[in-house]
């Protein structure tokens, strides 16, 4: 069987054509796109797919292409999938050249794996359209020059389009990832629908074109640190969060890991889901304890557990707002609120309006997408109108970076503070993460054990756990309680069964604490107490990879959250200073054209030239970003970056002079 399987893999394209596809609408198959393209357009489309493949084979695979496109609105190439179950192997399983390529093949497929991915036969991970690839075709491709790789050669992708392998360096980079770089002026959604229909470009989201997702295990980290520090806010000292609310939206994707993260948190969760089959893949997944479909048994529900002071997880099969309104109507007080559905998407399935069904959703997004956007905005209206009712009642609402706030100002939502500019609701980067981590460089650090062994990664959670008691020792008290909730994520981490896909595991560090821990990986290797190479990475939602003016640098005041130097220097930067891949992305998570953001994947090999780039590397990764919000005078990041100086006499940053208020407002 692994011959078989390496032997596809060497093979790319297959010699000859495979069979057509049955079936292929099964394992949660992505909503249809927009019929955006004209014919002449369409007609380019196939001229474009069909590159890829002998001549000989065009008069066939013309018309099925053809069908895709008219009855899915993109073209997948379905009958191209491979027939091998696709999953993170051991990464001796691979057939390469080096282990650099070896580790991102099996990364490539964690992504593509069904247990991870949201969308697998159309190769999108999460968040509706975070595409791996545009089709597999691609994917065949980009194996097959893994399998082929040298340690001084570069494969160069544009967009999930292998453009193939280039000579180059023992130290550059192993793969140059590119998604959705579009010219300023064509980077309106519908520019993605069309070009994205032409096979020119595609959405890769975060970490689905970078190949660095890890299962919903990553945002629950987030959600969790986000959560405990929203009760926090709104909770008297030493109060417990159990048997209080945290109302939300969205099981499909990453947004599925809310609800794991709010029993972590040890609070009541409920979240709302309008696809059914998203929701019971997470109930049987154990990350949601208990589904309802009817609102009046949930509401009762939730109130037993409110008496009880539980720490339980329910998912509402339905729309959020018919929850926020009958809770206000039942008199459900709710502590948190906010909604993780993927409104950066919402014309296509990123949002379903609370007047239709999900069948008539998916149905009139396609047959009238103007009539459904109405039906959308008038939704964002009355969802908000609900919000606003429980907020002054004492909710405490947070908009969790997924354009919430964005679409509904767009749909007339009352959203707007009196000034009609600043929206009322901060986002939780603004209020939480932005101020108590990203200033001080805590961020959503992660690695893969490629040997595929349970042992090797509770062999790094020791390891980490270790690392982190030590520097907690010594460090200011200003990230003490940073470090706390780390240690308390990474002794828990193997209990609350994180795991999906690969061996991986992710928590919040610094650079101080990436580098001491990657470092510690090493040497671990080296000596035999790990069995094969570690593949660090991180979210792109962290401290120097994001430019994202509504989430992650939307705590910079100095008007330079619209630029995005940070982001590219970022992957530039880390490109020469030893990662093994870099990616750069336009946009992640809040939308197309809202957002570019940068990746890495490093691999540790338990060398000394492994040493020197980890040391490199995480150390500009995080200080770039550091520096940059120390320049906007944001406050955490000034003694983040000095504290930084001190301790590294070769890095010199230009610090602010910090102007005096009562000066610059006596000229006005």
């Amino acid at each position: 069987m692994t011959t078989t399987f390496q032997q596809a893999i060497q093979e790319g394209i297959p010699n000859t054509l495979p069979p057509k596809p049955v079936n292929q609408n099964k394992d949660n198959p992505a909503p249809k796109r927009k019929d955006i393209l004209s014919t002449d357009e369409k007609k380019l489309a196939l001229k474009n797919a069909l590159r890829y493949f002998p001549t000989t084979w065009h008069a066939e695979l013309a018309s099925e292409f053809l069908a895709e496109l008219n009855t899915l609105g993109r073209i997948y190439m379905h009958r191209f999938k491979p027939s091998y179950k696709m999953y993170a192997r051991p990464i001796e399983e691979y057939p390469a050249k080096c282990k650099e390529a070896a580790a991102i093949m099996l990364m490539i497929q964690n992504n593509l794996d069904p247990a991870v991915a949201q969308h697998p036969n159309e190769l999108i991970t999460y968040g509706g359209n975070g595409a791996v690839f545009q089709n597999w075709a691609q994917y065949l491709l980009t194996m097959q020059y893994l399998s082929q790789m040298t340690h001084t050669q570069t494969l160069h992708l544009y967009s999930g389009h292998p453009m193939g392998l280039f000579p180059s360096s023992e130290m550059a980079p192993r793969v140059v990832v590119t998604n959705g770089m579009m010219i300023p002026n064509y980077s309106k959604p519908d520019h993605w629908e069309k070009y994205n229909a032409l096979g020119v470009t595609q959405y890769g989201q975060m970490t689905a074109g970078s190949y660095m997702y890890i299962g919903p295990q990553g945002i629950v980290h987030g959600t969790t640190i986000t959560v405990m520090n929203a009760f926090r806010k709104v909770l008297k000292k030493g109060t417990s969060p159990r048997g209080k609310l945290f109302l939300t939206a969205g099981l499909g994707g990453m947004s599925g890991a809310q609800p794991k993260a709010g029993t972590i948190a040890e609070c009541i969760t409920i979240c709302a889901e309008v696809n059914e089959q998203a929701a019971k893949k997470r109930h049987e997944q154990g990350w949601v304890d208990e589904l309802f479909y009817d609102i009046h048994l949930l509401t009762k529900r939730v109130k037993n557990a409110i008496a009880n002071e539980e720490v339980v997880s329910l998912a509402y099969i339905g729309n959020v707002v018919t929850v926020w309104e009958h809770f206000l109507k039942a008199n459900v007080y709710i502590h948190l609120g906010s909604d993780q559905t993927s409104l950066h998407n919402p014309w296509a399935g990123g949002y379903y309006p609370a007047d239709l069904t999900f069948e008539e959703a998916n149905t009139l997004m396609v047959k009238d997408p103007g009539l459904f956007k109405k039906y959308v905005q008038k939704s964002l209206v009355r969802h908000v109108k609900a919000i606003n009712a429980h907020v002054a009642k004492g909710t405490y609402f947070f908009d969790y970076g997924n354009a919430f706030l964005l679409e509904a100002s767009r749909a007339g939502a009352a959203v707007f503070t009196s000034n009609k500019t600043d929206f009322r609701y901060p986002s939780y980067v603004q209020d939480i993460l932005g101020p108590m981590c990203f200033d001080y460089g805590f961020g959503p650090f992660r690695w893969v054990c490629t040997s595929g062994k349970t042992e090797d990664l509770d062999q790094t959670d020791a390891i980490a756990l270790d690392v982190l008691e030590k520097i907690k020792e010594e460090a200011p008290d200003e990230i003490q309680q940073q470090l706390a909730d780390n240690i308390a994520w990474i002794k828990a981490a193997k209990k609350n069964k994180l795991v999906v896909g690969s061996q991986a595991r992710i928590l919040y560090a610094d650079a101080e604490g990436r580098i001491k821990i990657a470092q510690a990986f090493n040497n671990a290797i080296a000596n035999g107490e790990i069995s094969a190479p570690i593949v660090l990475g991180r979210d792109h939602h962290d401290v120097s990879g994001t430019d994202s003016p509504y989430r992650e640098t939307s705590n910079i005041y100095d008007g330079s959250k619209f630029t995005a130097d940070m982001a590219i220097h970022n992957v530039i930067g880390d490109s020469f200073r030893g990662a093994t891949w870099v990616s750069i992305h336009n946009g992640g998570g809040v939308g197309w054209g809202e957002v570019i953001n940068g990746g890495f994947g490093l691999v540790l090999d338990g060398t000394k030239v492994a040493t020197n780039r980890l040391k490199n590397m995480l150390f500009y990764d995080v200080n770039n970003g550091i520096a940059r919000r120390s320049w906007a005078r944001n406050e955490a990041a000034l003694l983040a970056i000095e504290r930084e100086m001190q301790r590294t006499p070769q890095l010199k940053v230009t610090l602010p002079q910090i102007a005096d208020d009562t000066l610059i407002d006596s000229l006005f």
